[in-house]
């Protein structure tokens, strides 16, 4: 969590650091997820009890924040961590999804540093979220012209690499990072799409 302290709106922003991955709590029962440190930190932190399978007679009225960003590093062991921190949320604290409390913070993979625009002094520093990213700005630049060699990209390897301005300006700012909201369409699809992915009974679907 260093640089996500040292860069947040301490006014608004809390930050709780999470050390690897958390419980797969899919198939555990509410009581036993919070025997994990982590899960009761998490529930501690944001204010709310374990609720599952209550969408609408939740009292969040202790709610201590009012978006949950999961802020993970862009890779797959952060994939991994991010789905093990949205299967606590739907099932052991639906209401907080069903209510649009619960992001997923969404950091660049890639920098990207050219030089500055005609008729601007200032060289150009920008953000690629993906690979899909990263080439629409490298036809960008050759549409503009710009030598190949005097674009420098630069691969983040995780939140940790980036400094507490960097993390701020392109996953933090609210004015301008690109969070994604989790929203709940319809609880039965979601079951499905948790049971496979997380249920230790469809290993071999999972496979396939």
């Amino acid at each position: 969590g260093g640089s996500g302290k040292q860069g947040r709106d301490k006014d608004t922003q809390a930050i709780l650091p999470i050390r690897g991955k958390i419980l797969n709590t899919w198939e555990v029962e509410s009581h036993k997820a919070m025997e994990s440190d982590t899960v009761n930190d998490i529930s501690t932190a944001i204010g709310v009890d374990p609720h599952p399978g209550r969408l609408d007679d939740v009292d969040l009225s202790r709610l201590r924040y009012g978006k949950i960003f999961i802020m993970a590093d862009a890779d797959v062991d952060g994939s991994h961590i991010q789905t093990l921190l949205l299967t606590l949320f739907y099932r052991h604290f639906p209401a907080l999804v069903a209510r649009g409390h619960v992001w997923v913070a969404r950091a660049p993979l890639y920098r990207v540093d050219a030089p500055a625009k005609k008729g601007e002094k200032a060289p150009r520093k920008m953000y690629a979220l993906n690979d899909d990213e990263l080439d629409a700005i490298g036809k960008s630049m050759k549409k503009e012209g710009v030598a190949e060699e005097k674009v420098v990209v630069s691969r983040f390897k995780g939140l940790g690499e980036m400094n507490p301005d960097q993390l701020w300006e392109t996953t933090m700012n609210p004015d301008s990072r690109r969070p994604v909201r989790i929203k709940l369409h319809d609880t039965g699809v979601a079951n499905e799409a948790f049971d496979l992915m997380m249920s230790k009974k469809y290993a071999a679907q999972r496979k396939e």
